[in-house]
């Protein structure tokens, strides 16, 4: 298949396909004169090039997954490999953003007991407090 039935199965475009082959993640593909022919282990190739940049991958990481793969087989073990790292990296995304989130928390809370500080202060300035 040529090179714009290979980029709308993967649900890439053209551009990345050929950005792809220069930086190496994408084997240069057969030819029939000068146009480029895609195997279906190239769409399938596409197709997970795709799905892990959704999933935060970027093209870097992808390099070293890819690296030296020109077979009909994905290299999974490495695939594997990766994802456990990105997983363990998101977590620890995870439990700092909720240390973040736990701090707001404490903050907003502050900024509310010194606020209503505040307009008793107010309150006693203007007289208009009433003892309890």
């Amino acid at each position: 298949m040529y090179i714009g039935k290979a980029a709308q199965l993967s649900g890439t475009t053209i551009k990345a396909i050929r950005h792809y082959e220069d930086i190496g993640l994408l084997p240069p593909p057969q030819r029939e004169g000068r146009y480029r022919v895609y195997s279906a282990q190239s769409v399938e190739l596409l197709t997970f090039i795709k799905c892990a940049q959704q999933l935060g991958f970027k093209l870097k990481e992808l390099q070293g997954i890819l690296h030296g793969h020109h077979g009909d087989e994905l290299p999974w073990q490495r695939a594997n490999q990766a994802i456990a790292q990105k997983k363990h990296e998101l977590m620890t995304q995870i439990e700092a953003l909720q240390q973040v989130h736990a701090g707001l928390v404490a903050f907003e809370g502050s900024l509310e007991q010194a606020q209503g500080q505040c307009q008793f202060a107010r309150l006693v300035e203007t007289g208009t407090a009433r003892p309890s």
